[in-house]
């Protein structure tokens, strides 16, 4: 039996238990260690051990229950709250302000939590029933909300650039830079979009009515100050950490300690909150770092296999296909995986393949881990199994139909689509602020 189909074997008989629904971690995990065993006998068993060890080893991985926890405490105390009363304010009286403001709403809960799930149950939760209140249309907005919050697995600190960089084995301070463009980017364009739109079409988005706009200057700048703490969370983790003066693990900490803080200050940290935050934060962390162990061991066997060397051939010598025509069929194939499974899923079956191959076509794999993530923030809205699409229609309100849904999105991933060919032909947006910020 050849290797390549060994390969080919240990990839279908792995997509088959994802197919039953066995957990990620469970289905990837067991092919590689069995696989390892039957090609290797008892040294093969080594090969998770070696897992573990790598990965305890890896010091940016304490980043990861930091982000999550700092994502949760201002989740849990409703810090998002304020602050969507704030752009309530301040973008109301204009055409589309209210989605306008919800996108910069998104922006900043990305900005304190790395999720997309987070920023999707706030604005479900929070912005889109007063969207609706106002007359805004029940398309636009959820198009809206399921845009916005994809940019949480963006905008830094996004756990899935933490995770590409431990699978990718990539420095993830440069990945964290590399998505800072990007997502302002891509949220920038949604406003264009939201702007151009409702101008054309105003029914789309009224603007406030009349009444609600006389509010005093004094209550405006008061509204303001609903900022200024995410705003000092945001600066204290990625400001600092941008001028040197703390590390990667250093400013998620940092991140961590005043997100507890701003909440402990507006009386909001009580023992429930404290007691979901660290409930969830374990629920997930453990769950990201069983995925990560089962992946390096999947990746450990089939880097043994030579299989990546194989499909290389394959691609590059039997089809003659260019380095970027391979690009495109790999970000393509994230769509397609994309209305089944979840980012993390996408990572961790294709990382073994993927990332070396793109490595040896000559692309740089912090540029690659940007565009991954954009391609998985389409995957996320593409019917019919998107994963955007079903959490959205399990926080919607009755009115608002999986039809509905499916409308929503075209837009949004037609804008989407634009933004990562851009990133495509002008890789500098993505990589100057981590070459500037490192020195190369």
């Amino acid at each position: 039996m050849s290797y390549e189909f060994i390969a080919l074997l240990m990839f279908t008989t792995m997509m088959l238990m994802l197919l039953t629904g066995q957990r990620v971690f469970g289905a990837i995990g067991f092919v590689g260690a069995f696989a390892a065993l039957l090609l290797w006998g008892d040294g093969g068993s080594e090969m998770a051990f070696t897992s573990i060890i790598k990965l305890m080893k890896w010091y940016p991985l304490m980043t990861l229950p930091m982000f999550i926890y700092m994502g949760y405490i201002m989740s849990e105390s409703r810090i998002a709250d304020d602050l969507y009363e704030m752009f309530h304010v301040w973008m109301g009286p204009i055409h589309g302000g209210l989605a306008i403001g919800t996108i910069g709403l998104m922006v900043i809960i990305s900005a304190m939590n790395g999720l997309s799930v987070a920023g999707m149950a706030i604005g479900a939760t929070i912005a889109l029933p007063e969207l609706l209140r106002r007359g805004y249309d029940k398309i636009m907005v959820t198009g809206v909300i399921q845009a916005g919050s994809s940019l949480g697995i963006l905008v830094p600190p996004s756990v899935v650039l933490v995770l590409y960089g431990m699978i990718a084995r990539q420095p993830v301070g440069q990945l964290w830079l590399a998505g800072v463009f990007p997502g302002l980017l891509m949220a920038g364009l949604f406003v264009i979009y939201i702007s151009v739109r409702c101008r054309l079409q105003p029914h789309l988005g009224p603007p406030l009515a009349k009444e609600e706009r006389e509010v005093s200057w004094s209550t405006k700048l008061k509204l303001l100050r609903a900022g200024i703490l995410p705003f000092l969370i945001f600066f204290s983790m990625t400001g600092l950490f941008v001028m040197g003066v703390t590390s990667l693990v250093e400013s998620s900490a940092v991140g961590a300690t005043v997100a507890t803080l701003v909440a402990l200050v507006k009386g909001r940290l009580t023992y429930k909150v404290m007691e979901t935050t660290l409930r969830k934060t374990l629920q997930v962390s453990c769950m990201f770092m069983w995925i990560i162990l089962a992946a390096l061991c999947f990746g450990a066997v089939f880097d043994g296999l030579g299989a990546v060397k194989a499909i290389e051939f394959f691609f590059i010598g039997r089809m003659e296909l260019s380095p970027w025509e391979v690009l495109i069929m790999m970000q393509v194939s994230y769509i397609l995986m994309g209305m089944f499974l979840d980012d993390t899923a996408m990572l961790i079956i294709v990382a073994p393949l993927y990332v070396p191959l793109v490595g040896a076509l000559g692309f740089d794999l912090v540029w690659y881990g940007v565009l991954y993530t954009i391609t998985c923030q389409i995957a996320y809205m593409t019917p019919p199994f998107g994963y955007n699409l079903f959490l959205m229609r399990a926080m919607a309100p009755p009115e608002i139909t999986l039809s509905d849904i499916y409308r929503s999105i075209t837009p949004f991933v037609l804008v989407m689509t634009f933004g990562l060919a851009i990133v495509m032909i002008f890789p500098e947006i993505a990589l100057w602020l981590p070459n500037w910020h490192y020195g190369k």
